[in-house]
């Protein structure tokens, strides 16, 4: 009778190392691959506010093309692949002004060399009253200017390399009404679809949301 042939320990040892190395570098991989695409392409993000609504809800969780204003080296402005800019209608995250470690999503309502002016809760870019269907108004009480620039926002015009951003939800939104303009380098992209939505108040998934496309 034959005897089977065994191969050596110190083969089999190769053989697990080599096996273990494999799968090392697929993760690898994989996790500079997920690291590059969030960097550089796409980025997903979760909205916790109801200020954007009805645009998007809370709990619905979106994804934002970095892609579209260009491709800038992280923790840098090098601008390594030209895009396009932020224009009016745009839904953007960005870096809060006040606090850069926060992102934040509003529409571009104004561009550079615009002038935004609020008068009783309408909106006029360049003297023109701003015509949309996603604007939300929860009170009818105005409030005056000189106490309060929510409903009366004297006329301004967006310096360069900046944008004037509102909230959907105009009446519950902290928006450059408040803090300002938000710079063209703290962009970080634009928001073109919800990819989930969880309904916290009635725990359930909002099934007809998914897959929506931001406008």
């Amino acid at each position: 009778m034959k005897k089977l042939k065994t191969q050596p320990e110190e083969h089999i040892e190769k053989r697990k190392k080599s096996k273990f190395r494999e799968n090392l570098e697929a993760v690898l991989i994989a996790i500079l691959l997920a690291l590059f695409i969030r960097a550089f392409i796409v980025q997903a993000f979760k909205i916790p506010s109801g200020s954007m609504k009805p645009t998007l809800q809370i709990g619905d969780h979106i994804l934002v093309n970095k892609f579209t204003y260009g491709v800038r080296l992280p923790f840098s402005d090098i601008t390594v692949i030209p895009g396009g800019k932020p224009e009016r209608g745009d839904i953007i995250v960005f870096e809060y002004p006040v606090e850069p470690d926060k992102d934040f999503i509003k529409r571009v309502v104004g561009v550079p060399g615009d002038i935004v002016e609020i008068r009783d809760k309408k909106v006029y870019v360049n003297g023109e009253p701003v015509e949309n269907g996603y604007t939300m108004y929860t009170e009818d009480h105005i409030i005056p200017g000189e106490i309060n620039e929510r409903d009366n926002y004297s006329p301004v015009k967006v310096p360069e390399n900046q944008f004037f951003v509102l909230g959907d939800n105009r009446d519950n939104s902290y928006d450059s009404r408040f803090w300002g303009f938000v710079e063209a380098r703290a962009v970080k992209g634009e928001a073109f679809i919800i990819y989930w939505s969880w309904d916290r108040e009635q725990p359930g998934v909002r099934w007809s949301r998914l897959g929506k496309i931001l406008r």
